[in-house]
């Protein structure tokens, strides 16, 4: 039976996608000297907020996902980034793949709100492996299953997430509205004839500090 051992031993930009992505690359070590024909990787890609410390800044942004950082101790939970498939081709010894993991800017999905709410430092990550291992038998191929227990801690340098999102949308961020929401806005600017959608934003926020200190 093959013995496989993960590690995640670097990161990178991914220059030429349609959307935002950034690859871990993995090594693969089968420790028995058989040949692997194929694996059938899925990998969870967890994040794991409590192996790392916050800036007063960092607190503030991420007071909406975790609550005060007071309760921290309890409510700073694993976030699932991402559920990703990978086929990995036959090899003897050792291999090294890239894992794509798509990177998003939609604020309603709690990875992208935690990662954003970032200024420096890396990204406490851990990913789950399993899965389905092709091997050579004496009638055809044999096939194993990935052990549930293997999985590799990685620290993602957030410069590496900055690289990537800047690369797509560089110096913005996005939200997403209600269509009703929107509307309205689409409205509001119309009839202020604003130019820009940050025209509109800023003339809002204003508005609303007048009507604070009013």
């Amino acid at each position: 039976m093959s013995q496989l051992n993960f590690e995640v031993i670097g990161s990178k930009p991914e220059p030429y996608h349609a959307s935002p992505t950034l690859s871990l690359q993995l090594r693969i070590t089968e420790t028995t000297g058989a040949r692997l024909h194929a694996i059938a990787l899925r990998c969870q890609v967890q994040i794991e907020p409590r192996r790392r410390r916050y800036s007063r800044d960092e607190e503030e942004r991420l007071l909406e996902l975790f609550g005060a950082p007071r309760r921290w101790s309890e409510t700073l939970q694993t976030i699932v980034w991402a559920q990703v498939p990978l086929m990995v081709q036959g090899f003897t010894g050792r291999t090294e793949v890239d894992l794509p993991l798509i990177c998003t800017y939609d604020f309603e999905v709690g990875s992208a709100r935690y990662l954003q709410a970032l200024d420096d430092g890396e990204i406490p990550i851990r990913v789950l492996f399993s899965g389905t291992v092709f091997t050579k038998a004496a009638a055809g191929f044999a096939v194993e299953q990935v052990p549930w227990e293997k999985e590799a801690a990685f620290a993602l340098p957030v410069p590496v997430l900055r690289a990537v999102m800047d690369r797509y949308f560089p110096d913005t961020a996005w939200i997403r509205l209600r269509r009703e929401s929107f509307d309205a806005l689409h409205r509001f600017r119309g009839l202020r004839a604003l130019p820009t959608w940050e025209d509109t934003i800023e003339t809002l926020l204003k508005e609303a500090r007048v009507g604070e200190l009013s």
